[in-house]
């Protein structure tokens, strides 16, 4: 009898554990959509088309051609409109107001997609052993992000026609910080592998710092994104005719040049970009020599191809001058060069 309990709770223990890890896969996939619109809305210019929060109340749009002026009304009062788009009918305004809308419609579904199932596990009590802080803490991180979003729009309402870059890579960063988590959970409940052999200590040390050096170089593509600084230097493997330009670190004070600066803003991404790519493909090869035949391989083999492949894209949305298409691509590559980045290091941590 005593056996049969415990076979029956294992079951029941497996099940949940399955049920969770395949919820939080669709929820990863939901969040990576979430990067990918958030991406299509600034390059449209269509983030600061919203200029109201209204969380609950927000969620149908205007619905008659009354509430289609309000709205209108509002946006026309903003810097962005006085600023950029003096004149814009209100055809125009709906085309860019979409994007945004989609965009918070985004998030309140992913809101729902986390909190009923959560709440459904709670009810019934199948959150696995262990998981109930863990979950509680991706929920609030979710919420969290819902406020930062309103925060970075938020700055663009006071006296200029775009966000903060600070504000627009805190929102990109925790969107990442939710994703990794979110994978490094999936990869808990479903990895069952007793006994494996250890990686070398020098190679799990290298892979958790590039887990580490690819949040940097997000973090500095969403300073990119902020200034427009793709806009600028369109050349490569030359910037300003130069490897190394002049002009960098030249504001006072001089912290500030890392962050408001165009040209020093895009170089360290790019040198941010060739430390990533040089990296993953020195893991690649040393872990191949080290640990041969072991099957763990392939995901230093999948990181080294995603580097070159965020790489490649990142020349070519330089070189197209911000092609949307290129450049959704290009944000697209990030989600999947962190991806594999976490799941790496996940792989072969000691």
């Amino acid at each position: 009898m005593i056996a049969a309990h415990n076979t029956l709770s294992f079951n029941s223990t497996a099940k949940s554990q399955t049920f969770v890890a395949f919820w939080l896969v669709t929820m990863a996939v939901l969040v990576a959509i979430m990067v990918i619109i958030g991406g299509i809305t600034r390059l449209t210019g269509s983030g600061l088309s919203m200029v109201e929060w209204r969380p609950l109340m927000g969620t149908l749009p205007p619905l008659n051609a009354t509430e289609w002026q309000r709205v209108f009304d509002l946006y026309r009062a903003s810097p962005e409109y006085e600023q950029l788009n003096k004149g814009m009918d209100l055809g125009g305004f709906k085309t860019i107001f979409f994007w945004e809308y989609f965009h918070r419609l985004w998030g309140r579904l992913l809101g729902l997609a986390f909190g009923l199932p959560f709440l459904f596990l709670l009810i019934t009590r199948r959150v696995p052993f262990g998981y109930n802080k863990r979950l509680t803490t991706l929920f609030l991180l979710g919420g969290l992000q819902g406020v930062i979003g309103w925060w970075m729009v938020k700055s663009g309402f006071v006296d200029r026609h775009d966000v903060s870059q600070y504000r627009l890579a805190v929102h990109l960063s925790v969107a990442f910080v939710i994703l990794g988590y979110m994978i490094w959970l999936i990869g808990d409940l479903l990895d069952h592998t007793a006994h494996r052999a250890r990686a070398p200590v020098w190679l799990s040390r290298l892979l958790a710092g590039y887990v580490v050096l690819v949040f940097i170089t997000l973090m500095s593509g969403g300073l990119v994104a902020g200034l427009g600084a793709g806009f600028d230097y369109n050349s490569w493997p030359l910037q300003a005719g130069a490897l190394i330009p002049s002009g960098l670190f030249d504001t006072v004070p001089v912290w500030r040049t890392a962050f408001e600066d165009i040209l020093t803003v895009q170089f360290n991404h790019r040198m941010l970009a060739y430390a990533t790519v040089i990296t993953a493909v020195a893991a690649y090869l040393g872990g191949r020599l080290a640990m041969g035949p072991d099957r763990r391989i392939r995901y230093l083999k999948a990181l080294a191809l995603a580097a070159v492949l965020q790489l490649a894209l990142g020349v070519a949305t330089l070189l197209s001058v911000v092609a949307i298409p290129l450049a959704v691509l290009h944000q697209a590559g990030a989600i999947l060069l962190f991806c594999c980045a976490v799941l790496a290091y996940r792989a072969h941590r000691t």
